[in-house]
């Protein structure tokens, strides 16, 4: 029978129990006597930046405390914030909305909101991709804006709305132009008209509105009377802007409207 030194029996324990310890999960919540150690223990693991164990403690939480339990907001609060930085912002985005929606009394619920948000918005990178996550991201904020009104953050969401608007406008602005460009103006103004309805506090509204002075006025076209009706809307909405004053003069400089006769009584 071969022998094996001390030295190999050693080194085959220390192997052994490292394959061990590997076979292990790294984390267990179960191995927790309650609710309390468990959350303080995931948090430990969030402020040690392993959020793949703060996500299985959390989640684990939210799964096991009841209804009233004061820890269940936190632990939705912690878990979002786990996945948002393992940037898994689709269920950072749920975890955040399931907060404010079961807890809308609680003091993280508006914060929960925006977040919630935020990781939406974070999913549209692209404004000529489609804009659904665009559009949930502008219902937390609307939801905000309704539910807190007088709270500071209401300005936040605001922004972040206008700011997705502002995407949203530019997309369908660029589709305008792109009909222009292949002369197909009817199809460009339908575009224009479009940001000046649905986005009529953004930027790119201004500019909607000239393309359409400037499309109208086309010889193709000539809708005279529309470019005027126009023009008035420029000038209301942006007086004392260059741009405007230079496609909109008024005066004898203005772009001569067609008169439209008049009959005179007892004439045919």
């Amino acid at each position: 029978m071969m022998r094996v030194s001390a030295k190999v029996r050693a080194a085959l324990l220390v192997a052994t129990f490292v394959a061990g310890a590997a076979c292990r999960p790294a984390f267990q919540p179960r191995s927790y006597a309650s609710s309390t150690l468990l959350y303080n223990a995931s948090l430990a693991e969030y402020n040690k930046k392993k959020y793949d164990n703060a996500v299985t403690g959390f989640e684990r939480l939210t799964l096991d405390l009841s209804a009233r339990d004061t820890l269940l907001p936190l632990a939705h609060w912690w878990l979002a914030h786990s996945h948002e930085m393992k940037l898994e912002h689709l269920l950072a985005a749920a975890s955040y909305a399931r907060l404010a929606e079961s807890f809308p009394d609680d003091s993280l619920a508006p914060m929960a909101l925006l977040l919630a948000g935020q990781s939406y918005a974070a999913l549209w990178r692209r404004p000529d991709l489609d804009a659904t996550y665009g559009d949930l991201a502008q219902i937390q904020f609307r939801q905000l804006a309704a539910i807190y009104p007088d709270l500071p953050i209401r300005k936040q969401a605001d922004s972040a709305s206008l700011s997705i608007d502002e995407r949203k406008a530019a997309k369908d602005y660029g589709t305008g132009m792109q009909y222009t460009r292949r002369g197909a103006y009817e199809s460009s103004l339908i575009y224009f008209k479009d940001v000046v309805k649905n986005y009529p506090n953004t930027k790119v509204a201004r500019d909607a509105l000239m393309e359409m002075v400037i499309v109208y006025r086309r010889p193709q076209l000539k809708y005279i009377p529309e470019a005027a009706e126009t023009c008035v809307t420029l000038r209301a909405a942006y007086a004392g802007d260059p741009a405007v004053a230079a496609l909109c003069p008024t005066g004898p400089a203005a772009p001569a409207v067609p008169a439209v006769p008049v009959k005179k009584p007892g004439l045919r």
